[in-house]
């Protein structure tokens, strides 16, 4: 968390909840490949080792709010998970956590889906990406 992510009610704006989930995002499956410098290995390689002319779009987001997420000087934790597998796409659950009193602060999910950028046409998930996703896969949140 940053101090300038803090809106006038003091606790981290929604748009700074959903940059959050994008952090969690990349760290846990990787830049797209193209992007940034070398750092860190991600978890599991998944954006950044598709094929050159492929994106991972994000199809949509879903958060709840479930408490404020007040401004601490320590970084939030973020669960981030594998909670569905299409042909085409996948889904991502997150869990924000305060990280002094640990309550869950947000629940989220996100839709990402893989498109050859030449075409706009959307790729299949490769039975290799399922295997690297299959030991992530839990439970989703917002299942009925």
């Amino acid at each position: 968390m940053r101090w300038g992510d803090m809106d006038a009610y003091g606790h981290i704006n929604n748009v700074q909840i959903v940059r959050m989930l994008e952090e969690a995002r990349i760290a846990a499956f990787g830049p797209p490949g193209g992007t940034g410098a070398s750092g860190v290995d991600p978890i599991v390689p998944l954006f950044s080792d598709v094929p050159e002319g492929t994106l991972a779009l994000v199809v949509e987001h879903r958060v709840r709010y479930l408490k404020p997420l007040d401004y601490r000087n320590v970084a939030a934790e973020v669960d981030v998970w594998v909670s569905g597998l299409k042909a085409a796409a996948l889904t991502l659950d997150y869990v924000i956590h305060d990280p002094v009193d640990g309550h869950e602060c947000v629940r989220a999910t996100t839709a990402v889906a893989f498109v050859e950028e030449s075409s706009g046409r959307l790729l299949r998930l490769t039975d290799e990406q399922r295997g690297r996703l299959a030991p992530y896969v839990g439970k989703g949140l917002f299942e009925r």
